[in-house]
């Protein structure tokens, strides 16, 4: 069976199951199996028609992800990024921990952020891993968060760029760059940490590393 005769035959189990509409079918007496072909292609075809818009859509196979270049051209290139709370999150903090960073840079935090969402070890949203202990004395994840200054956005270009890149991160691009990594320091600190866990990458003016488990 094809990839269409696959489709169309989902939908309309979809259709029965949910009872947008009943679909018609005339069984032939005839022993012409290309009649009994007919009738029920016209049944399906019925029944397809029955069935929202919306629906079909929703039931579509997802097109593959786009391929990602690591470079600023490429992010250019990309339509302007929007979101709800947690790509707001993710954008704040490729801006205040990464703009200055080279866009391969700004990826790798991006990854950090992400792969903390997905470990046991950390809150299960990209809001609560930014934020994750700010409202307690020197326990922030993220030095911004507890700097005690306020969050504005001045340079709006460095901040449409990494919107960007939390856009494509969040809808599924590959986490290549930095080997699982859920920490990460410039280069001119050296936190107690570092000595603990596996350095992955340096990218930029970060090293990169990953929490044992």
């Amino acid at each position: 069976m094809n990839v269409r005769n696959s489709w169309l035959s989902g939908a309309v189990m979809l259709l029965a199951l949910t009872g947008v509409a009943t679909a018609e079918t005339v069984v032939s007496r005839s022993n012409n199996p290309t009649e009994k072909l007919g009738s029920l292609i016209g049944a399906e075809q019925r029944a397809l028609n029955a069935i929202p818009d919306a629906m079909l859509t929703a039931n579509r196979p997802k097109e593959a992800s786009t391929q990602v270049r690591y470079d600023g051209n490429w992010v250019a290139s990309q339509p302007a990024a929007t979101g709800g709370d947690q790509f707001t999150c993710l954008a704040k903090a490729l801006y205040f921990e990464a703009r200055g960073e080279t866009v391969k840079g700004q990826f790798a935090v991006a990854e950090v952020i992400l792969n903390r969402v997905d470990s046991r070890r950390y809150p299960n949203s990209v809001c609560g891993v930014v934020n994750q202990g700010s409202g307690r004395r020197n326990a922030c994840q993220f030095s911004y968060t507890c700097d005690g200054r306020a969050d504005r956005i001045n340079e709006k270009g460095a901040y449409a760029r990494v919107a960007k890149i939390a856009r494509v991160m969040l809808d599924g691009a590959p986490r290549d760059l930095t080997r699982g990594a859920t920490h990460f320091h410039t280069t001119n600190i050296r936190p107690s940490w570092a000595r603990r866990f596996a350095n992955t990458a340096k990218i930029g003016r970060h090293l990169f590393y990953r929490q044992g488990s």
